[in-house]
């Protein structure tokens, strides 16, 4: 079995995802096979790994995708055995190794835990089959020890792997010296044996400043601190998983290309809008609920939702379908991927009840088309050529459902052969299954082209993998990585 090392966080959106990654591919520099793990995920942005033995794709979060390209390895299923993918306030859909076990509520979930604990166990032992190192990604915090008797994301999954732990905390936030020394207080002992150090994260000037931080830490704990991490920039430039990142995007300033995006409720593999955010025209901004899409939007994109018709419900009470209809009478250009698609036609169908409770509902009437949403999940890599531009894609399809209608008859992309996605008459609005589509650079610059804005089509893919080389730069630089291989076990 691989040696591992496990960081949890005082909280959530610490910088858990991008430490780990940094600290991925630091050990793949340095001639180690290192793989990711997750126990348990919360999230709508997920990516698809191959099953062994199957012809189809499994689910994972995207952030062990992230990280499985920082150790320079595939995507596994078993990278993250247990990702929930929330679909109301309350409840989750639970995807075990990469497909879908079923429904619960937040309630069933935690009388669910114990009887999952044994996938996520195999799911680990397979991992380490053929790795050095393991790093682990925990969940939330240690510290919700309310949630600790059924606990697989932090200690529970620590003390049964034997697993070391290192202590991620946010000084961005405030309070991190409460934070880190307030978990050593409440852990039980068996947990806190666990606890082999800590480090700081996100931290902004002159990192010696905390010095006596550092100091009072140890005071109250005794854990030793493997470093002081400062603000990593490059992490804007890798996929975000947590929707919380979303409450931080603002407008930047005003560029060639003014990219809207309704913030839907259920928002799902946002990460779709990376490469265009990342291009040096295009202005990205993401709209939240209450405020009206902007009028001088050039491009509306409506992205992934987990809960398509109560997305589209919420659409309409926000205002967006009017904001909508004025900027095509305009002339603007929208663009629907996966859940997004669904919306853009005549009506969405749920006759089994696999959304909710409600059947049936108007789409925005963009497109003539209707969808019908259907038991069987499509999860799936892809390589297709885009119709529109005859340039090659590569993308993922995660989605219910099946759309058909005169409008695709103009698809957007040939799948294996087979058509994807519809367009308007005039070309103007078009919705895709494939999630990934702006990925692709040739496609993203052609796609740009036509909307008027030249010169663009950066390496997007060559521009994570040295955001990813950065970070693990600074973490060598500001981190005992040294030290950190040494504790795991």
């Amino acid at each position: 079995m691989a040696k591992a090392i496990m960081l949890q966080g005082t909280g959530s959106d610490v910088g858990k995802t991008v430490l780990v990654a940094g600290l991925c591919r630091a050990a793949k520099k340095r001639g180690l096979k290192v793989r990711p793990f997750k126990p348990q995920n919360m999230s709508n942005n997920a990516a698809v790994a191959d099953v062994p033995g199957e012809s189809g794709g499994g689910e994972i979060g995207r952030a062990q995708w992230l990280q499985a390209i920082a150790c320079g390895v595939a995507p596994s299923i078993h990278m993250n055995p247990v990702l929930l993918k929330p679909q109301s306030d309350v409840g989750a859909q639970v995807v075990v190794q990469g497909k879908v076990f079923g429904q619960a509520r937040a309630r069933d979930y935690q009388a669910m835990k114990p009887h999952l604990m044994g996938a996520v166990l195999d799911s680990w032992a397979k991992l380490g089959e053929d790795a050095d190192l393991v790093i682990v990604e925990g969940a939330g915090s240690p510290a919700e020890i309310n949630l600790r008797p059924r606990d697989i994301a932090n200690m529970g999954f620590a003390t049964r792997a034997d697993v070391p732990v290192i202590l991620v905390g946010d000084i961005d936030r405030g309070g991190v010296i409460a934070s880190v020394a307030g978990t050593h207080l409440i852990l039980p002992e068996e947990d806190r044996r666990m606890v082999v150090g800590y480090l700081i994260n996100k931290f902004r000037g002159d990192v010696t400043l905390f010095d006596d931080g550092i100091a009072a830490i140890n005071r109250f704990t005794g854990w030793p601190c493997f470093g002081v991490v400062p603000w990593l920039k490059a992490a804007a430039l890798l996929p975000s998983e947590d929707s919380v990142i979303l409450e931080r995007l603002t407008a930047g300033e005003e560029k060639a290309l003014k990219v809207a995006v309704p913030m839907l409720g259920r928002i799902a593999n946002f990460d779709d809008l990376d490469p265009l955010r990342a291009e040096p025209q295009v202005e990205v901004v993401f709209v939240a609920p209450g405020q009206p899409l902007p009028a001088d939007a050039g491009l509306v994109v409506i992205p992934g939702s987990k809960s398509t018709i109560a997305d589209l419900i919420r659409f309409r009470e926000n205002g967006w379908d009017r904001d909508l209809a004025a900027h095509r009478r305009r002339g603007g250009h929208v663009v629907g991927i996966c859940g997004g698609y669904q919306m853009l036609g005549r009506v969405v169908r749920d006759p089994h009840g696999i959304e909710g409770s409600v059947k049936e509902t108007e789409g925005l009437g963009l497109l003539d088309i209707e969808t019908v949403m259907e038991p069987e999940k499509t999860v799936r890599n892809v390589m297709a050529r885009s119709v529109h531009f005859d340039t090659l894609l590569e993308g993922y399809e995660i989605h219910l459902g099946v759309t058909s209608g005169p409008d695709c008859l103009r698809p957007v992309a040939v799948i294996n052969n087979a058509e994807d996605g519809a367009t308007s008459a005039d070309g103007k609005v078009f919705g895709t299954y494939m999630h990934g589509l702006f990925g692709a650079d040739a496609f993203r610059a052609r796609f740009l082209e036509s909307l008027g804005i030249k010169g663009a089509g950066i390496d997007y893919r060559g521009e994570v993998e040295r955001a990813l080389d950065e970070i693990a730069t600074h973490l060598e630089k500001h981190l005992d990585v040294d030290a950190i291989l040494a504790a795991a076990r």
